[in-house]
């Protein structure tokens, strides 16, 4: 048994080892979790000289590193990595180790590396450590090295395909998401990064998740295809107690306005989003659609389901029009559709909505919640594919939701909301403007009037509306889909609630 097993805590194993090399193999991080969760939880160091302590935003920017001094880069590997300082609100040690046949060495801080700006650099101190790190690979050219992925701040990660840039995050595991009470951060404390050999098409990166609820080890291949980048992650979880509040395979995302959601906005444009709505593809074989709301407090869905086949927070506006947003690029936020790999059993996609007044906070997170709490003192395995693209096909030939708009309707006494529903998609492409289509809707208490579809001349999409008369009932869960005249569906299910 290598030494590290033996030692408590990961500052008893840099102490012992320091720069050597150690035996690496798949089993390592999953053996160094199972030995942290068998111990009461030690937060990693948060100590920084006093030069770093107090940096801030403007002069964290400052601290950038240098690209000749990227993991890889003289090796003909077609990924390359860069580390970040630690610093600012990224305080947290990380240990960064590198491995090569079996064998993994510790990557020590070298002040070398980085370029400071016009900031004072900070002593050269090799147990400084690193806040994370990014992966680069040949992304939108084979001439260039871009940024494809970066690892920084939590669990944390977020990841870019061709022709687009940031948006929303993916995390290690979520515990406690908009629950009352303070939400639970594990940490990646240690990441071992393999060296990718020339030619090859993936890189692999394994994380030592740590919390006080929980230790984790995680398996992460990410894959750059071009038109998406694939990460298949093998999340192995070890809680320290009974965990009834997971979140597997969570995603975080922002949403502050679209057409359908514009209560008490003042802005030119026309919407603000990394995300526009919640994609599902459940066990039944059911694809749906849920648009996001900025809701004026906090709002849990669950969408029960046993054995899940995807689900993703995606955003489906492609035009700049549709933003009107020269800096942020909305248009050009990934998407993120979570593939389940083997049988999850029972639970819930879970979707919290939490209110927010700007375009500078994630308000947005899913994820999945398994029925039953994960128990203490075992292994908890999640297997899935994480596709970071511009869109996800599941059932291609159902047409889409493209936009969903809200208003008051028309009527005597107490007026009706009117909910407009725009459909697109090769099923309704060939259509003709006269064929035989009716609108299914249901609401769960109040009273629904007056359903129709149409095919607009103007962009050749389908549209179906309908009207609600809420009454008393207090909140109404919604549902609507085109059907043929055959009762077939032609579209995928659109979901919503009101009052949002």
């Amino acid at each position: 048994m290598p030494l590290m097993f033996a030692l408590p805590g990961l500052e008893a194993v840099r102490a012992a080892t320091g720069d050597a090399p150690t035996p690496f193999d798949d089993d390592t991080v999953p053996a160094l979790a199972r030995t942290l969760a068998a111990r009461a939880y030690v937060p990693p160091s948060r100590t920084l000289p006093a030069a770093l302590d107090a940096i801030d935003y403007d002069q964290f920017r400052d601290y950038r590193f240098r690209g000749d001094h990227a993991l890889w880069r003289d090796t003909g590997a077609p990924f390359q990595a860069q580390l970040f300082h630690r610093g600012f609100i990224f305080k947290d040690r990380v240990d960064l180790h590198v491995v090569e046949d079996g064998r993994a060495v510790p990557l020590p801080y070298r002040r070398e590396r980085f370029d400071f700006g016009p900031q004072l650099p900070p002593p050269d101190d090799p147990q400084l450590g690193h806040a994370g790190f990014r992966l680069h690979a040949p992304v939108n050219s084979t001439e260039y090295f871009d940024e494809l992925c970066v690892f920084l701040g939590a669990s944390y990660f977020r990841a870019v395909a061709r022709g687009l840039v940031y948006g929303l995050s993916a995390r290690g595991l979520a515990l406690g998401s908009g629950d009352p009470g303070p939400e639970e951060f594990p940490l990646f404390r240690a990441f071992w990064l393999e060296r990718p050999a020339p030619g090859a098409d993936h890189a692999v990166v394994h994380a030592l998740l740590d919390g006080p609820s929980v230790a984790g080890a995680y398996r992460i291949v990410v894959r750059p295809t071009g038109e998406e980048t694939v990460m298949e992650v093998d999340a192995r979880l070890y809680p320290r107690v009974a965990l009834r509040n997971a979140g597997i395979a969570p995603l975080t995302s922002m949403f502050e306005f679209d057409a359908g959601d514009r209560v008490g906005v003042d802005d030119f444009r026309p919407a603000v989003h990394d995300s526009d709505g919640l994609a599902l593809f459940n066990g039944q074989g059911e694809q749906a659609w849920r648009p996001l709301r900025n809701p004026a407090q906090v709002d849990h869905s669950g969408f029960q389901d046993t054995d899940p086949r995807g689900w993703g927070l995606m955003q489906r506006k492609r035009d700049f029009a549709e933003f009107q947003d020269a800096e942020a690029s909305y248009e050009k936020r990934p998407s993120a559709w979570v593939e389940p790999l083997g049988d999850w059993g029972a639970g819930e996609v879970h979707l919290v909505e939490l209110p927010t007044g700007n375009e500078f906070a994630d308000n947005i997170v899913a994820f999945w919640r398994p029925r039953d709490a994960l128990a203490a003192g075992r292994e908890h395995r999640f297997g899935y594919r994480l596709h970071w693209c511009r869109d996800h096909a599941w059932l291609p030939q159902l047409a889409r939701v493209a936009a969903t708009r809200i208003g008051e309707g028309d009527g005597d006494g107490v007026r009706p909301r009117q909910f407009v529903i725009d459909l697109e998609g090769d099923a309704l492409a060939s259509l003709p403007a006269d064929a035989q289509v009716r609108v299914e809707a249901s609401a769960s208490a109040g009273e629904l009037r007056n359903p129709v579809a149409y095919r607009l001349a103007a962009n050749g999409r389908w549209r179906m509306s309908f009207e609600l008369l809420p009454g008393t009932a207090g909140v109404v869960e919604l549902r609507a889909r085109l059907l043929d005249a055959g009762g077939a569906p032609l579209s995928e299910t659109w979901l919503s609630r009101w009052p949002a």
